[in-house]
């Protein structure tokens, strides 16, 4: 009982610490992993994609098709290309689902 009560504190505190887009990031779905670490992004703002995992992340950031990420567009040629900067968890995309962040995205069941 004692495990329960932490876990939902736990979860609990994952949902109070979402991660949020700032000034151009955006979020995204993960339609196809292109290798090198470079994969295919659907945004919000209507374009897709060719994002890269940043050399920092790169071991810490494991993604698959389908997953929500969040995006930040480069600064020169930001319309193609951009940098896989968090992935949220099924919690945090039900929460965002719930306060209306993911309303833009036709195909909401695709990774619920």
């Amino acid at each position: 009982m004692v495990e329960q009560a932490q876990s939902k504190e736990d979860i609990q505190e994952e949902i109070r610490r979402v991660k949020l887009p700032r000034d151009k990031q955006s979020i995204g779905i993960l339609e196809k992993r292109l290798g090198g670490s470079r994969c295919s992004v659907r945004c919000l703002d209507g374009k897709t994609r060719v994002c890269r995992i940043p050399g920092r992340l790169k071991r810490k950031l494991w993604v698959r098709d389908g997953d929500v990420v969040l995006v930040e567009p480069w600064e020169f040629g930001g319309d193609e290309k951009g940098d896989i900067i968090f992935k949220y968890k099924p919690t945090q995309v039900q929460w965002l689902k719930t306060k209306g962040y993911l309303d833009k995205l036709e195909d909401i069941d695709e990774f619920s």
